[in-house]
């Protein structure tokens, strides 16, 4: 049990008192380091595995410090009586959570040795014995189901949905809670067919009971400038409440318990 606490990982941010990245009240922790190149990704400073200056009002700042397992659980166990409370706990996010599976996968099981539940938020892409190793530590899996097109996904991220779509199908077998998120971004997946399309998929999967649209926004574009970088989707307005509530009403065709937001 002691070398789980000394697994090392890259970690861009700890951010605490999250409610819309799993049940209760959590701990978010993010890891560097994602596959994908989504055009609209919100984080693009955890794209790369490596440590990276961005600059963040005016002041170059590190994002990205090599941290191990129990540096994160000091931080972790500072609100474990919230946890308690509204059946919180941590989840890890990123970037991509399995581009770290040792570490994730050690933090997974610390906490579960603590009695602090445990989620991740996964695009689920990778070989599944990597998610395979983490789903014993593992209580909830928010899984992003993009599209279903694999054309139009591998366009806007730069990877097929083959081998996501079966991960996904696959978690769903498992004993692990698994919440499909769907990411609505103009342009991309935003017409009432595309979400009926992948409200319906995702309810033919084993398991999938919930589902969650997330509104696209422009809140990480700031970022790509202070990283120096284009942000391809400028100009993109998100879409308003009235669009979303219709979204949803399409989406709860499916049968599955849906709503805005994670």
């Amino acid at each position: 049990m002691q070398g789980i606490y000394e697994a090392k990982g890259i970690v861009s941010e700890i951010q605490r008192f999250s409610v819309h990245d799993g049940p209760g009240i959590r701990t978010l922790v993010f890891l560097k380091g994602c596959p994908l190149r989504c055009k609209w990704c919100c984080n693009p400073e955890n794209l790369s595995r490596e440590p990276q200056y961005m600059l963040v009002q005016g002041k170059q700042k590190l994002i990205g410090k090599e941290m191990t397992v129990e540096e994160v659980m000091r931080e972790i166990r500072k609100d474990m009586i919230y946890y308690y409370r509204s059946h919180g706990g941590l989840t890890i996010s990123g970037g991509e959570v399995l581009m770290q599976p040792h570490f994730a996968r050690s933090l997974l099981e610390a906490c579960k040795s603590e009695g602090i539940s445990t989620a991740i938020e996964t695009s689920a892409f990778a070989e599944y014995e990597v998610i395979e190793q983490l789903l014993p530590w593992l209580d909830v899996a928010l899984c992003d189901m993009k599209h279903v097109d694999e054309e139009k996904h591998l366009k806007f991220t730069g990877l097929s949905n083959r081998g996501i779509l079966e991960n996904i199908r696959k978690i769903g077998l498992s004993k692990t809670e698994l919440i499909v998120r769907v990411p609505v971004v103009p342009g991309f997946n935003d017409t009432e067919k595309e979400i009926e399309m992948i409200s319906t998929y995702a309810a033919s999967i084993q398991g999938v009971k919930r589902l969650h649209l997330l509104p696209y926004h422009r809140l990480g574009e700031a970022k790509y400038e202070g990283l120096g970088e284009d942000y391809s989707l400028k100009g993109i307005e998100p879409m308003n409440s009235e669009q979303m509530e219709q979204m949803l009403k399409i989406a709860r065709l499916s049968g599955l318990e849906c709503q805005i937001g994670g």
